[in-house]
C-alpha cells in the first residue's frame, strides 16, 4: 500500500514538473495582448503593431494593441507588471519607459526587476524637427535663438520619462540652452501641434516624424545620429551640424510580468526574432528610418543589458528632475 502511494506521488511530482514545459508547447491557446505606454501614432505604437503583426504570423494567435497612455508609460507599465505572468499581456517599451522612468518617479509601483525582458525589436534614431515657420533656419540659428530667448522655445514629447522626452533633454543638455519642454500623451499629439504651429517644435523618433518632415508639415533640424537616414538624407547629422555632443539612438523592447516561465519568453523571443528577419518589417522599418536588431542583438539578456545600462545613464543625466 505504502509502495502505491509513494509510486502515485512521484507521478504527481513528475506531472507538476511537466506542466510548465506542457503549457509552453501550447502557447498560445488565445490571443495576446500588448500594451503600448502612448497615444496610438507614436514611435512606439508603429514599431509594435509593425512587429505584433508577423509575431501572429509566427505564433498563429492575433496580437492585440492596446494603446495605454500616461505618466510618460508608467501607467502602462505598472498595469503590464500587476498582469498574470502567462504570455498573454506582454508590453513594449523603450530607455524612458523602462530606464530613465525610474529616476523621474522614484515611487513606482515596479521596479526593473518587475519585467522579464523578451527581446529588443528595434533600434530608434531621434530627431528635431520645428514648425515649418520657425525663423531657425539650422541647428546654429536655433540654439543661437534659444540663448537670446530663454525658456521661449516650447518642444514636444511624449510625456516626462518617454524616450522623445529623453531626447529633448539630450539637446537642451548638449547644446546649453533654456527650453520649455512640454508633455503630450503620445508623440503624434505633439507632432499635430508642431504642424499647427501651436508648439515651436517635437522631440521625436525618425519613425513617426519623418513622413512629416518629407510633406513639408514641419522642418526637420537635426538627428542624433553618426550617419544621415536614407529616408531624410538631406537631415544633418548632430556633427554636421555642429554638435557632436546631442545623441539620440534608442531602442524599443518587449518585457513580460516577472514570473513569465522561462519556456513562454523563449517562444516569444523566437517569434519576435523571426518577425524582425521577415521581408515585411524590414520594409516597413526603412520607411521609418527604424533598424532592426543585429543577429546578436535578440537575446533576453542583451535587452537585460540595455536597461541596466541606461537606468544608470539617465540616473546621472537627470539627477536634477529628480529632485525637483
Amino acid at each position: 500500500m505504502i509502495a502505491v502511494m509513494v509510486k502515485r506521488a512521484l507521478a504527481a511530482i513528475a506531472a507538476l514538473a511537466l506542466t510548465p514545459a506542457a503549457f509552453a508547447q501550447d502557447f498560445p491557446k488565445r490571443p495576446i495582448t500588448m500594451i503600448v505606454p502612448f497615444a496610438a501614432g507614436g514611435t512606439s505604437d508603429v514599431i509594435a503593431r509593425t512587429v505584433a503583426e508577423q509575431m501572429s504570423v509566427a505564433l498563429g494567435q492575433s496580437i492585440v494593441i492596446e494603446n495605454v497612455a500616461g505618466a510618460g508609460g508608467s501607467t502602462a507599465l505598472a498595469r503590464a507588471s500587476r498582469a498574470e505572468p502567462d504570455g498573454y499581456t506582454i508590453a513594449i517599451g523603450n530607455a524612458g519607459t523602462n530606464a530613465a522612468t525610474y529616476t523621474i518617479y522614484p515611487k513606482l509601483p515596479f521596479t526593473p526587476e518587475s519585467f522579464a525582458p523578451i527581446a529588443m525589436v528595434a533600434k530608434t534614431f531621434g530627431i528635431i524637427a520645428l514648425r515649418k515657420d520657425f525663423p531657425a533656419k539650422d541647428l546654429k540659428e536655433f540654439i543661437a535663438y534659444a540663448k537670446a530667448n530663454p525658456g521661449k522655445i516650447n518642444l514636444g514629447h511624449a510625456g516626462v520619462g518617454s524616450s522623445n522626452y529623453l531626447i529633448c533633454k539630450s539637446l537642451v543638455t548638449a547644446a546649453g540652452i533654456d527650453a520649455t519642454l512640454v508633455g503630450y500623451r503620445g508623440a503624434s499629439p505633439a507632432l499635430t501641434d508642431a504642424i499647427g504651429s501651436q508648439i515651436d517644435g517635437v522631440c521625436d523618433a525618425a519613425a513617426s516624424v519623418s513622413q512629416s518632415i518629407n510633406e513639408k508639415l514641419v522642418k526637420g533640424l537635426v538627428v542624433g545620429s553618426t550617419v544621415r537616414l536614407a529616408t531624410l538624407s538631406d537631415l544633418p547629422t548632430s556633427a554636421e551640424a555642429g554638435l557632436p555632443e546631442f545623441e539620440a539612438q534608442g531602442w524599443n523592447g518587449l518585457f513580460a510580468p516577472k514570473g513569465t516561465p522561462p519556456d513562454i519568453i523563449a517562444r516569444l523571443n523566437a517569434a519576435a526574432r523571426t518577425a524582425v528577419e521577415t521581408e515585411a518589417v524590414k520594409k516597413r522599418f526603412a520607411d521609418l528610418s527604424t533598424v532592426a536588431p543585429d543577429s546578436d542583438e535578440h537575446t533576453p539578456g542583451m535587452l537585460q543589458r540595455l536597461v541596466t545600462r541606461d537606468v544608470e545613464k539617465y540616473r546621472k543625466m537627470l539627477a536634477d528632475d529628480a529632485k525637483q
